[in-house]
Protein backbone atom coordinates (compact mmCIF):
# COMPACT_ATOMS: atom_id res chain seq x y z
CA UNK A 1 0.00 0.00 0.00
CA UNK A 2 1.99 2.54 -1.49
CA UNK A 3 0.37 6.47 -2.72
CA UNK A 4 0.86 10.01 -2.37
CA UNK A 5 -1.69 12.34 -0.64
CA UNK A 6 -2.18 15.64 -2.07
CA UNK A 7 -3.77 18.20 -0.44
CA UNK A 8 -4.89 21.66 -1.91
CA UNK A 9 -5.33 24.92 1.09
CA UNK A 10 -6.13 27.54 1.69
CA UNK A 11 -6.95 29.38 4.96
CA UNK A 12 -7.05 26.19 6.68
CA UNK A 13 -4.51 26.52 9.72
CA UNK A 14 -7.30 25.75 12.13
CA UNK A 15 -7.95 22.50 10.50
CA UNK A 16 -4.86 20.98 9.01
CA UNK A 17 -3.12 20.12 12.46
CA UNK A 18 -6.11 17.93 13.19
CA UNK A 19 -6.58 16.36 9.43
CA UNK A 20 -3.00 15.80 9.26
CA UNK A 21 -2.77 14.26 13.24
CA UNK A 22 -5.93 11.82 12.08
CA UNK A 23 -4.31 10.89 8.88
CA UNK A 24 -1.07 9.57 10.61
CA UNK A 25 -2.99 7.87 13.05
CA UNK A 26 -5.15 5.97 10.41
CA UNK A 27 -2.37 5.01 8.07
CA UNK A 28 0.16 4.21 10.59
CA UNK A 29 0.63 1.26 9.54
CA UNK A 30 0.90 1.97 5.84
CA UNK A 31 3.35 3.73 3.33
CA UNK A 32 2.33 6.87 2.46
CA UNK A 33 3.62 10.80 1.43
CA UNK A 34 1.52 13.35 2.37
CA UNK A 35 2.16 16.69 0.40
CA UNK A 36 0.17 19.80 1.26
CA UNK A 37 -0.10 22.54 -1.67
CA UNK A 38 -0.84 25.89 0.28
CA UNK A 39 -2.72 28.72 -1.87
CA UNK A 40 -0.28 31.68 -0.42
CA UNK A 41 -2.84 31.80 2.41
CA UNK A 42 -3.11 34.59 4.57
CA UNK A 43 -4.49 33.14 7.78
CA UNK A 44 -1.23 31.74 8.88
CA UNK A 45 -1.29 28.80 7.37
CA UNK A 46 2.94 28.88 6.72
CA UNK A 47 3.37 29.04 9.98
CA UNK A 48 1.45 26.23 11.27
CA UNK A 49 2.70 23.52 8.39
CA UNK A 50 6.51 24.84 9.22
CA UNK A 51 6.09 23.27 12.48
CA UNK A 52 4.48 20.13 11.70
CA UNK A 53 7.50 17.58 11.60
CA UNK A 54 6.38 14.38 10.24
CA UNK A 55 7.95 11.48 8.22
CA UNK A 56 7.12 11.63 4.30
CA UNK A 57 5.50 15.20 4.81
CA UNK A 58 6.25 17.86 2.40
CA UNK A 59 4.17 21.36 1.92
CA UNK A 60 4.86 23.68 -1.21
CA UNK A 61 3.64 27.32 -1.14
CA UNK A 62 2.02 28.57 -4.54
CA UNK A 63 2.51 32.30 -5.11
CA UNK A 64 0.77 32.69 -8.31
CA UNK A 65 -3.31 33.39 -8.93
CA UNK A 66 -5.03 30.94 -6.53
CA UNK A 67 -6.44 28.16 -8.41
CA UNK A 68 -7.55 24.80 -6.90
CA UNK A 69 -6.68 22.17 -9.60
CA UNK A 70 -3.29 23.77 -10.07
CA UNK A 71 -2.52 23.24 -6.84
CA UNK A 72 -3.51 19.52 -7.24
CA UNK A 73 -1.60 19.32 -10.21
CA UNK A 74 1.79 21.28 -8.45
CA UNK A 75 0.99 18.20 -6.52
CA UNK A 76 0.96 15.64 -8.57
CA UNK A 77 4.13 16.97 -10.12
CA UNK A 78 5.79 16.48 -6.94
CA UNK A 79 4.40 13.48 -5.96
CA UNK A 80 6.97 9.80 -6.19
CA UNK A 81 4.41 7.15 -5.53
CA UNK A 82 2.31 5.78 -9.36
CA UNK A 83 -1.41 6.22 -7.10
CA UNK A 84 -2.50 9.29 -5.76
CA UNK A 85 -5.13 10.38 -3.79
CA UNK A 86 -7.00 13.99 -3.18
CA UNK A 87 -8.39 15.39 -0.20
CA UNK A 88 -9.54 18.50 0.68
CA UNK A 89 -8.13 20.25 4.03
CA UNK A 90 -11.00 21.40 5.60
CA UNK A 91 -12.14 17.96 7.45
CA UNK A 92 -15.40 17.43 5.51
CA UNK A 93 -13.94 14.14 4.11
CA UNK A 94 -12.60 12.01 6.95
CA UNK A 95 -9.32 10.19 6.41
CA UNK A 96 -10.91 6.86 7.96
CA UNK A 97 -12.45 6.03 4.58
CA UNK A 98 -8.96 6.10 2.88
CA UNK A 99 -7.98 2.42 3.21
CA UNK A 100 -11.47 1.59 2.25
CA UNK A 101 -10.86 3.42 -1.07
CA UNK A 102 -7.46 2.50 -1.49
CA UNK A 103 -8.86 -1.82 -0.71
CA UNK A 104 -11.42 -1.31 -3.53
CA UNK A 105 -9.03 0.18 -5.55
CA UNK A 106 -6.47 -2.40 -5.79
CA UNK A 107 -8.63 -5.09 -5.97
CA UNK A 108 -10.90 -4.66 -8.61
CA UNK A 109 -7.78 -2.88 -10.39
CA UNK A 110 -9.54 0.33 -11.04
CA UNK A 111 -8.42 3.72 -12.91
CA UNK A 112 -10.30 5.93 -9.76
CA UNK A 113 -11.98 5.15 -6.39
CA UNK A 114 -14.25 8.51 -5.79
CA UNK A 115 -15.37 9.04 -2.47
CA UNK A 116 -19.13 9.98 -3.22
CA UNK A 117 -21.42 12.27 -1.35
CA UNK A 118 -24.88 11.04 -0.75
CA UNK A 119 -26.05 13.98 -3.19
CA UNK A 120 -29.36 11.81 -4.13
CA UNK A 121 -30.49 11.06 -0.70
CA UNK A 122 -30.31 14.49 0.49
CA UNK A 123 -28.26 13.19 4.01
CA UNK A 124 -25.25 15.19 3.35
CA UNK A 125 -24.62 16.97 6.71
CA UNK A 126 -21.98 19.33 5.49
CA UNK A 127 -23.21 20.48 2.05
CA UNK A 128 -26.18 23.75 1.46
CA UNK A 129 -28.99 23.11 -0.41
CA UNK A 130 -27.75 24.81 -2.64
CA UNK A 131 -24.73 23.04 -3.44
CA UNK A 132 -26.57 19.66 -3.56
CA UNK A 133 -28.91 20.87 -6.21
CA UNK A 134 -25.97 22.14 -8.64
CA UNK A 135 -24.55 18.82 -7.96
CA UNK A 136 -27.12 16.78 -8.72
CA UNK A 137 -27.74 18.65 -12.02
CA UNK A 138 -24.44 17.87 -12.79
CA UNK A 139 -24.81 14.78 -12.34
CA UNK A 140 -27.28 14.01 -15.02
CA UNK A 141 -25.06 16.17 -17.57
CA UNK A 142 -22.02 13.71 -16.68
CA UNK A 143 -24.30 11.16 -17.54
CA UNK A 144 -24.78 12.51 -20.88
CA UNK A 145 -21.48 11.62 -21.35
CA UNK A 146 -22.05 7.99 -20.17
CA UNK A 147 -19.96 8.76 -17.13
CA UNK A 148 -20.72 6.23 -14.19
CA UNK A 149 -20.61 8.43 -10.98
CA UNK A 150 -22.87 9.76 -8.54
CA UNK A 151 -20.51 12.38 -7.49
CA UNK A 152 -18.60 13.71 -10.44
CA UNK A 153 -17.50 17.37 -8.53
CA UNK A 154 -16.11 14.83 -5.11
CA UNK A 155 -12.42 16.58 -3.84
CA UNK A 156 -12.08 13.21 -2.57
CA UNK A 157 -10.56 10.25 -4.72
CA UNK A 158 -7.74 8.40 -5.64
CA UNK A 159 -6.41 7.34 -9.45
CA UNK A 160 -3.56 6.01 -11.59
CA UNK A 161 -0.81 9.09 -11.76
CA UNK A 162 -0.64 7.74 -15.37
CA UNK A 163 -3.90 8.91 -16.17
CA UNK A 164 -2.62 12.63 -15.54
CA UNK A 165 0.57 12.09 -17.46
CA UNK A 166 -1.46 10.32 -20.18
CA UNK A 167 -3.79 12.82 -20.77
CA UNK A 168 -2.72 16.29 -19.04
CA UNK A 169 -2.64 18.12 -22.52
CA UNK A 170 -6.33 17.44 -22.80
CA UNK A 171 -7.40 19.10 -19.28
CA UNK A 172 -8.51 22.15 -19.05
CA UNK A 173 -6.29 22.47 -15.69
CA UNK A 174 -7.59 25.19 -13.66
CA UNK A 175 -10.53 25.73 -11.99
CA UNK A 176 -12.20 24.16 -8.42
CA UNK A 177 -13.40 20.44 -9.64
CA UNK A 178 -9.97 18.44 -11.15
CA UNK A 179 -12.09 15.29 -10.90
CA UNK A 180 -14.48 16.41 -13.33
CA UNK A 181 -11.87 17.27 -15.82
CA UNK A 182 -10.27 13.85 -15.68
CA UNK A 183 -13.39 12.31 -16.21
CA UNK A 184 -14.48 14.48 -19.14
CA UNK A 185 -10.97 15.12 -20.92
CA UNK A 186 -9.03 11.67 -20.31
CA UNK A 187 -8.61 10.35 -23.77
CA UNK A 188 -9.31 6.74 -22.97
CA UNK A 189 -12.33 4.48 -20.75
CA UNK A 190 -11.92 5.18 -17.00
CA UNK A 191 -12.76 2.24 -14.74
CA UNK A 192 -13.97 3.87 -12.04
CA UNK A 193 -16.22 2.49 -9.08
CA UNK A 194 -17.68 4.92 -6.07
CA UNK A 195 -17.46 4.77 -2.39
CA UNK A 196 -20.40 6.15 -0.16
CA UNK A 197 -19.06 8.27 2.20
CA UNK A 198 -20.74 10.74 4.74
CA UNK A 199 -19.45 14.23 4.12
CA UNK A 200 -18.89 15.78 7.71
CA UNK A 201 -20.00 19.62 8.36
CA UNK A 202 -17.50 22.77 7.48
CA UNK A 203 -16.38 24.43 10.91
CA UNK A 204 -13.45 26.59 10.29
CA UNK A 205 -13.07 27.65 6.85
CA UNK A 206 -15.41 29.02 4.21
CA UNK A 207 -15.95 26.44 0.23
CA UNK A 208 -13.60 27.57 -1.97
CA UNK A 209 -15.88 26.91 -4.20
Amino acid sequence: MKFSIVIPVYNESKNLPLLISQIYKVLKNHTFELIIIDDNSSDGTFEVLNKIKKKNFRFFIRKKRRDLSRSCVLGFDKSKYKNILVMDGDLQHDPKYIKKMYKTYKKYDLDIVIGSRKLLSGKNQGLSELRRFTSIILIYFFRIFKIKTNDPMSGFFIFRKEIYYKNKNFFFGKGFKILADFLINSKQNLKTRDITIDFNRRYNSESKM
